[in-house]
């Protein structure tokens, strides 16, 4: 069985999701995890799909098909990095909105060996003060022997330089 990660993008309308579905499933292909947003008026999306080795061909042209309604291409999944040598950890983050947090957090986490598994991100309006507010959760992984406590003070110090409230913790898997 192949593994496929599909990244779709399109206008956001009514029966997106459908599409990609009824290609995925009439091309003998298994939809197994997905994320997927609107985003400024833009669908995008994440796919993994299972397909019979002797049938990736037949679905990634079927995929095709979908040009013009939906953005899709596709790249073989890679194997899970996930195991008993991985500590799992969730970063949460709120404070004032400016340019550059996402870049000055992920330097120090890749700095300190951590990957991100996940990130979500929310920009708003703050109630009374007129400016925006951000927030960020993210689940990330390390290596079992990194340094958490070289990562956690520098994220403490951006902390204070972007004027955001960051906390990481460890996590179950």
């Amino acid at each position: 069985m192949a593994r496929l990660v599909l990244t779709v993008i399109g206008d956001d309308r009514a029966g997106l999701v459908h599409a990609l579905a009824e290609v995925v499933s009439s091309h003998g292909g298994n939809w197994e995890d997905s994320r997927m947003a609107h985003l400024g008026g833009t669908f995008a999306g994440l796919v993994e799909v299972g397909v019979a080795d002797g049938r990736t061909e037949d679905l990634l042209h079927g995929l095709r098909s979908l040009a013009g309604v939906l953005d899709v291409s596709a790249r073989r999944a890679g194997a899970p990095a996930a195991g008993p040598d991985r500590v799992s950890l969730r970063l949460d983050l709120l404070g004032n909105d400016r340019p550059g947090i996402v870049r000055e957090i992920s330097q120090a986490l890749s700095a300190g060996d951590v990957n991100v598994v996940s990130l979500t991100t929310d920009s708003s309006d703050a109630p009374m003060s007129g400016g925006r507010i951000f927030a960020a959760t993210a689940l990330l992984e390390a290596p079992a022997g990194a340094d958490l406590d070289a990562v956690r003070d520098d994220l403490e110090a951006l902390a204070r330089d972007l004027m955001v409230d960051v906390t990481l913790a460890e996590t179950a898997p």
